[in-house]
């Protein structure tokens, strides 16, 4: 037997009796429940009118597809949930049907305001990277949509910012590369709609990209004391803490003093140690002329070879009590029951394995 009323649970439909069985009702229908040929019975003097009343409901029927329509099939205007935390259940039951997939996730939970948040930028940025490579395909056409509309937002910002521009510019190298596969598979079913809209996209990409080329950094207008104005052990003390070796060296490019801190050994050492275990360092271990290692040399080499160890200010997290995926800083339903919750800090690629079932 169906629901009688709204449970937390369900879709979001109501189920009516009538004299033909059960039907349901949905909430624009709640005020439209007198079918015409009840409303003729009762007001019989104005059954002249059930054909205007028939032209005037398929109107708002139609006004009511169009505006559907415009709000999840039209890319030019985006539509994002807003939703802090979202119930993943991967099985069904009498009381629920389906499952939550990767797609149905990605556009419930509000990644639009995530990006705006510089503890969770780099968060959205890596979990991107990681849909572009091999998950496009399986996100539903409103989910592909969603993508391409926070993705634009991403490299406004960067554009406003003048901040992150390594990391999208590979982001969108990244997803050029994979749809131009998946476009040739385009008869496959592989991505959802016509292959001029992603003909579109692609070339946004590469409009993309031409103008993150083009940012000229600007110099700050403060005449204050600068980096290099720093002992060297404070600008050593700083250097620490990137975490990307790239950085370094894009700093030792600067000036000639800072490309001499940047060459110290003990500051490779320290980054290889960060981002890789012993066992495999001593594999890929490389002496120079003199008896030293090549710190740098190694930590490059090792990097081709093993992922780097991945750290955000702010991440997802399951709650395994009751299932629902949330952000740090948002109380999700179980909270004041359970205080302590066992949650599970989800790193991008945990989020993707996440529904990988």
């Amino acid at each position: 037997m169906p629901f009688l009323g709204q449970d937390w649970r369900s879709p979001g439909q109501n189920w009516v009796k009538t004299d033909e069985g059960w039907k349901k009702r949905t909430a624009d229908d709640k005020n439209n429940n007198v079918s015409v040929e009840s409303f003729c019975k009762v007001n019989e003097p104005e059954c002249f009118n059930k054909e205007n009343l028939l032209l005037s409901l398929s109107y708002d029927m139609s006004a009511k597809k169009r505006k559907k329509d415009l709000m999840n099939n039209n890319s030019k205007v985006p539509y994002f949930h807003r939703e802090k935390w979202i119930y993943v259940h991967k099985g069904s039951t009498k009381e629920r049907h389906g499952y939550c997939t990767l797609g149905e996730a990605f556009n419930r939970l509000d990644f639009s305001s995530a990006i705006k948040d510089t503890r969770r930028f780099n968060y959205v940025v890596r979990l991107l990277e990681l849909i572009a490579k091999s998950q496009l395909p399986s996100l539903s056409g409103v989910a592909q949509k969603n993508y391409m509309n926070i993705l634009e937002r991403v490299v406004q910002k960067v554009l406003d910012d003048q901040l992150n521009v390594r990391p999208i510019k590979e982001l969108l190298q990244t997803l050029y590369v994979s749809l131009c596969g998946l476009v040739q598979d385009m008869g496959k079913s592989v991505l959802v709609g016509n292959i001029n809209i992603w003909v579109h996209r692609m070339e946004n990409i590469l409009q993309w990209q031409q103008q993150l080329d083009n940012i000229q950094i600007n110099r700050p207008t403060s005449t204050g004391m600068t980096l290099t104005d720093l002992p060297a052990g404070l600008q050593l003390n700083i250097m620490q803490r990137l975490t990307d070796g790239r950085d370094l060296v894009s700093l030792g490019q600067v000036c000639p003093e800072l490309g001499t801190l940047t060459e110290d050994r003990l500051l490779w050492k320290k980054l290889c140690q960060y981002h890789f275990t012993d066992r495999q360092i001593r594999k890929r271990l490389m002496v120079s002329e003199k008896g030293h290692l090549e710190w740098k040399k190694m930590y490059f080499k090792l990097s081709r070879c093993y992922p780097h160890r991945e750290q955000y200010s702010d991440t997802l997290h399951l709650c395994t009590h009751c299932h629902i995926l949330f952000w740090k800083d948002t109380n999700h339903p179980c909270t004041a029951n359970n205080p302590e919750g066992c949650t599970t800090s989800l790193s991008p690629q945990d989020f993707i394995n996440l529904f990988n079932f």
